[in-house]
């Protein structure tokens, strides 16, 4: 069965840190886009980062630039999201996806004092 699975979500202070792990079942990541994304209560769901199959630099959203940042493990099958300097707006369900082909279910951070 093809399928991503999320994980290491939960409640953070504001200035605190997490790491989401997305862990792929069913096919082979290695030539595989993948990306996080998050979608905050009455919003839209958004990109917050994506790490190319082989090559070329990952991308970042604006708001997450220097306080985020997206690996691959390919032989684990792993994509990861360490999470630095969580603010408040940062609170969402993130969503591991790749491209193409499969979502995850998501994982709830919320980010409160």
């Amino acid at each position: 069965q093809v399928q991503l699975v999320e994980s290491g979500g939960g409640l953070v202070q504001p200035g605190g840190s997490l790491r989401l792990s997305c862990v792929a079942s069913g096919f082979i990541i290695r030539s595989v886009t993948m990306s996080w994304y998050r979608q905050a209560p009455g919003k839209e769901r958004e990109l917050v980062a994506s790490i190319p199959s082989a090559g070329g630099s990952s991308k970042y959203a604006d708001s997450v630039k220097g306080r985020f940042t997206i690996s691959r493990d390919n032989v684990k099958k792993t994509v990861y999201l360490q999470m630095n300097s969580l603010k408040p707006e940062d609170t969402a369900v993130y969503y591991c996806k790749a491209e193409g082909r499969v979502w995850g279910q998501g994982t709830q951070v919320t980010v409160s004092s």
